[in-house]
């Protein structure tokens, strides 16, 4: 799951750290090749945060980046990362 915000500066931080400010909305993957064989095994989805009725709404072809509205909606941009398995997060050495 991805949670997208708006960030801000931390006042009592002596240096630079953004911290989460307003909440945007939220996107996910989940993998299942059976179901999402057309698109890498993923199904992906994405949903607007309005704060004004602190309600989600599913992202549509006007947002940005503009999402269908199928499993597939965040797949064309992820094929640029087919490499490591349409995921753009790296994960550390632990």
């Amino acid at each position: 799951m991805k949670i997208a915000y708006k960030s801000k500066k931390n006042a009592e931080s002596p240096f630079p750290v953004d911290v989460p400010d307003n909440l945007l909305g939220l996107g996910y993957m989940v993998k299942d090749s059976k179901r999402f064989a057309d698109s890498g095994g993923w199904g992906c989805g994405a949903f607007n945060y309005d704060a004004a009725s602190d309600t989600f709404t599913p992202a549509t072809s006007a947002d940005n980046p503009p999402q269908a509205n199928d499993a597939k909606c965040g797949f064309a941009c992820h094929t640029i990362v087919k490499a490591k398995d349409y995921v753009f997060t790296a994960y550390p050495k632990r």
